[in-house]
């Protein structure tokens, strides 16, 4: 399937080629590509360079380089030079340590925690300048993915790589079990009592594994309707505390307890891979990862991988998930036409083309949703139907500030709290405790933060 996907990924760049080079420069669409807006000055022949750092690795590299190869020869005046910067926590330390230098790079990926990081910075340009200047329409991508980078009515950066959390399920362990492999669990309680019959069926197999990580346990407070932090997530005020009730935050650590004094909870700590690898190898039933791992988990499972929602407490109704994954942004201090170029490039990414190849090889959303109408996705849904649950999972998603997502600096401290926590209690410590130590630091670091902004 990956070789089948990457000929056609070819034979489409190069139907790109030909069809750029029979277009005169003047030609453009409104929210395609603008070649014109990244000319380099008149009779030159130089291409205008973009430095672009990223943060993909494996097969969204890959993926990643494919997109840029496609577009440095769908035109002949601009050049991005894609550099991978190590994970998102390493390129944002990278780009704080050269901003405002000549060092920096023209466009930079960064996580969806770091952006009011890149706000504070001083040294990016938003995009809503472009937006603005050119009237460029954002309404035509995914409305819950641009919720999140919709900040007080403007745009700082163009979203890219996304996902959500999602269930993944063994459906031939379900099936020995006696459970219906079809209809996963979707409450707590109900992967609690599955986590059992799994066990009773195969002592060598857990239930269900949560990477202590702290994006998953936001998202299981979002999908329960409660809020990270106060003040609307962040979106109306800064926020000065915790949004979440007791009941909500603590609903995640006592369920967690359970599984663990039930012997049905596989402890895999903070490393995700080891997790992915024990689920491969059958030593657990159910975890929650990125719906960005779905392609990567079903080509390699020896068995048949079922996707299901995100669970909530029974008590609760489904309210939804955050998007998760990535956006570029630009960089101030560059030549103008070297930023002109850069826009360019994100426009690009936007089309429904590019985006239907990238959400099949590599499980990431397509932003713009008129991808899924396209031919490759639609085979590789007849192939992988799961695929498809993480869309629909989305686009059920209410509209509300716990699915917007919080913003926030300090929100990468935040989830290293959260993971201490978890951890406390996946080696058997006090659920009750290690709720409330997490609660007074996650408040201590907010207020902290604050401070250091003389807010």
């Amino acid at each position: 399937m990956k070789k089948f996907l990457a000929v056609l990924f070819m034979i489409f760049a190069l139907l790109m080629m030909a069809a750029c080079g029979s277009k005169g420069e003047a030609e453009e669409s409104d929210n395609g590509s603008a070649p014109d807006a990244a000319n380099t000055d008149e009779g030159s022949s130089e291409k205008q360079t973009v430095t672009f750092w990223h943060a993909m690795g494996g097969a969204g590299q890959e993926a990643l380089d494919a997109i840029v190869a496609a577009y440095n020869e769908s035109q002949d005046d601009v050049q991005v030079n894609a550099e991978y910067q190590g994970s998102y926590d390493e390129a944002l330390t990278k780009f704080h340590s050269v901003a405002g230098t000549d060092s920096a790079p023209t466009m930079i990926q960064v996580f969806e925690i770091g952006t009011m990081s890149m706000v504070n910075s001083g040294q990016i340009e938003p995009i809503q300048n472009y937006i603005d200047a050119e009237n460029y329409d954002m309404s035509y991508l995914e409305e819950n993915i641009v919720n999140y980078y919709n900040i007080d009515d403007q745009f700082y950066s163009m979203p890219f790589n996304s996902s959500t959390p999602v269930m993944y399920y063994n459906k031939d362990a379900f099936e020995a079990a006696g459970l219906d492999p079809e209809n996963p669990p979707a409450t707590f309680e109900e992967i609690e009592e599955a986590g059992k019959k799994i066990k009773e069926n195969d002592s060598n197999m857990k239930g269900f594994a949560l990477q202590a990580y702290g994006w998953l346990y936001e998202q299981l407070l979002a999908n329960q309707g409660a809020l990270l932090m106060n003040n609307d997530n962040g979106r109306s005020d800064t926020p000065t505390e915790i949004g979440f009730s007791e009941e909500e935050g603590k609903s995640i650590f006592n369920w967690v307890e359970n599984m663990v004094n039930d012997g049905t909870f596989a402890n895999y700590g903070t490393n995700g891979d080891n997790m992915v690898a024990g689920f491969l190898a059958g030593d657990v039933a159910m975890f929650l990862q990125s719906s960005a791992s779905s392609r990567d988990v079903i080509d390699n499972a020896p068995f048949d991988v079922g996707i299901a929602f995100l669970p909530h407490p029974e008590e609760k109704e489904r309210e939804g998930v955050v998007i998760g994954g990535a956006s570029l942004w630009m960089v101030d201090g560059k030549e103008q036409a070297e930023k002109d170029a850069a826009w360019d490039f994100m426009k690009f990414v936007q089309q429904p083309e590019i985006q239907a190849q990238w959400h099949v090889d590599t499980g990431y959303f397509a932003i713009n949703p008129a991808a899924y109408e396209e031919q490759i996705v639609q085979d590789a849904y007849e192939e992988m139907p799961q695929l498809q649950v993480t869309v629909e999972q989305l686009q059920a998603a209410n509209s509300s500030y716990a699915t917007q997502g919080a913003v926030m600096d300090m929100i990468p401290e935040e989830r290293r709290i959260t993971e201490t926590a978890l951890e406390t209690i996946y080696n058997g410590g006090d659920a009750e405790d290690a709720y409330n130590t997490m609660v007074d630091q996650l408040n201590s670091a907010i207020e902290q933060a604050n401070a250091a902004r003389g807010e």
